[in-house]
Formats: C-alpha cells, structure tokens, sequence
C-alpha cells in the first residue's frame, strides 16, 4: 500500500475526486487538518461532511498526526488527509504570529523546518500503515508572485511539501476543472 497524492487548484475538485478514491474502500478515516476560525470556515467543513456522510472515522489534528492515528486506524483501509495546505498553514501561525512584513530572518527556516518535520512524520507513518494514505494539497506554484511576505513563505513552502510527498507517492493526480490526470 502507499501514499495517493492529489493536487490541483482552489475549487479544482481535489476533495471529491481523493472522497471518490476512498469510497471504493470499505473502513474509511477522514483526517482533517483545518482549523476553524470563522463562520466561512465553519460552513465550508460543514459542507464537506455532508458531501462524504456519515461513513468515516474523523480525526481533526495538522501536527503530531502519527500521533492522532494511533490506535483508531488499526482496522482501516485508507486514511484521507484533506488537506496538507491547510496543515501547513496552521503550522506557519502557531510557529510565528509577529508582523509577516517584518519578518527576523530566521524565521522561514525554523517554520520549514517545523512543517518538514511533520510531514516527515507523515511519511514514517505511511512506511507502518497497512493502507493507502490519500494526501490533498493545493498546487499553489502556477499563479502570480504573492504581493506579500507571508503569501511567498507559504507558496514557497508548500511547493517545496508537495514535491516532497509527490516523490514518495505511488501515485500522484493534478485536478483540473473537476477532470482528474494522473501524472505519476
């Protein structure tokens, strides 16, 4: 078993396309990684639960995620972690919550290094997991040059983290207007 990896853009389908993968599996987790913070958010993680029903084992963690499927997994055939961009922003937020446009210099490299971690932790886990494991990001790369500090740490970031996890993967899927390619 391995790791599916699903990229694409916002709205692209990720989500529906890595759901439609795990319904073809019988004992489902849903790992979800958004934090929510407002009444957009509150409706959004709303929406998605209704979309996958009732079906799942969730489990809400960003970090220390090995640490969140151990023992409620032991039976499962696929874990879907939805989504590693929000992960990676949550991680950038309680690593930092100075003044992004000040940023000490020192900063980007210790956020990487936190989000490397963590995904690494992914990865370790993978190498024990029976199952497959779906891994949903955003392909954040293949639009304009954030106008900001923080916009560019994160897109360089989480550019860096997918290709990380593409490298891993068994199979890797770009999502483009709803119509999944596979690319690996």
């Amino acid at each position: 078993m391995g790791i599916i990896f699903i990229t694409g853009g916002a709205k692209s389908g990720k989500s529906k396309f890595a759901e439609s993968l795990a319904f073809k599996r019988e004992k489902r987790v849903y790992l979800a990684t958004s934090v929510i913070w407002d009444n957009e958010m509150k409706n959004r993680v709303a929406k998605h639960r209704l979309q996958r029903g009732e079906d799942w084992v969730t489990i809400e963690a960003y970090k220390d995620i090995d640490k969140a499927l151990e023992g409620t997994i032991d039976d499962a055939d696929v874990i879907l972690l939805d989504c590693l961009t929000n992960m990676i922003s949550n991680i950038m937020f309680e690593e930092y919550d100075g003044d992004w446009e000040n940023i000490p210099d020192d900063i980007p490299g210790k956020i990487e290094k936190a989000v490397l971690e963590e995904v690494n932790k992914i990865l370790d886990f993978n190498k024990i997991y029976m199952g497959d494991i779906i891994i949903v990001s955003n392909e954040v790369g293949l639009g304009l040059v954030p106008e900001n500090p923080l916009g560019r740490y994160f897109r360089d970031i989480a550019g860096s983290m997918n290709q990380i996890i593409a490298a891993e993967s068994d199979a890797v899927y770009m999502v483009v207007s709803g119509i999944p390619v596979k690319i690996k």
